[in-house]
């Protein structure tokens, strides 16, 4: 497999300057943005944003969106890359769940979060969330025996809606198209 590096070039833009994505999927949380400004205030830009050059000379992001949104005045790391707006589009939907495919070593992540100290309060939330979450136990046994016969796997999908007249929406749109869902609020 031939691999192509679809980077042109790095700059350094101010985020104010670039403009998001008209199809970004990503929604983010208060929870999410206090955990953000908490990683930046005590570490500042660790990683690039992406973008594409528009034919205007505009850069259009691709991921970094609550990064930019988040710290408007400041110049930014963006890595510009050679994408058409197809292949755009691609990056931009498979970027974060191709990221969420990876496991977990529970004992390595509990060794880590135990050596992080932070000042803000919404990045130990995460961490805490972390651990909570690694600790949840599977819903499906790794071997069925006669004692735990094995369940019927479930492919779920859980939304996060704005409202409720988004979720009964989203509700009445995905019961029409044949999708068996329920309603919960959490």
């Amino acid at each position: 497999m031939q691999i192509r590096d679809r980077i042109r070039e790095f700059r350094r833009v101010p985020a104010s300057q670039l403009r998001p994505h008209p199809r970004n999927w990503r929604t983010h949380p208060e929870k999410q943005r206090d955990a953000l400004r908490g990683v930046l205030a005590e570490i500042g830009y660790a990683g690039a944003l992406l973008a594409r050059e528009l034919d205007d000379g505009s850069l259009e992001l691709i991921d970094g969106h609550l990064r930019a949104e988040t710290t408007p005045d400041a110049e930014v790391p963006v890595l510009v890359l050679d994408l058409s707006a197809e292949e755009a589009v691609k990056l931009l939907t498979v970027l974060d769940p191709l990221g969420a495919l990876a496991g977990t070593d529970h004992e390595r992540l509990a060794a880590l979060v135990a050596e992080v100290e932070t000042q803000s309060e919404a990045v130990r939330a995460l961490l805490d969330s972390l651990i909570d979450q690694s600790q949840q136990p599977s819903l499906v046994p790794e071997a069925a025996t006669p004692e735990a016969p094995a369940l019927t796997e479930l492919f779920q999908l859980v939304v996060e809606c704005s409202g409720e007249a988004q979720q009964k929406e989203l509700f009445e749109r995905l019961t029409a198209e044949g999708f068996s869902c329920r309603v919960l609020v959490l």
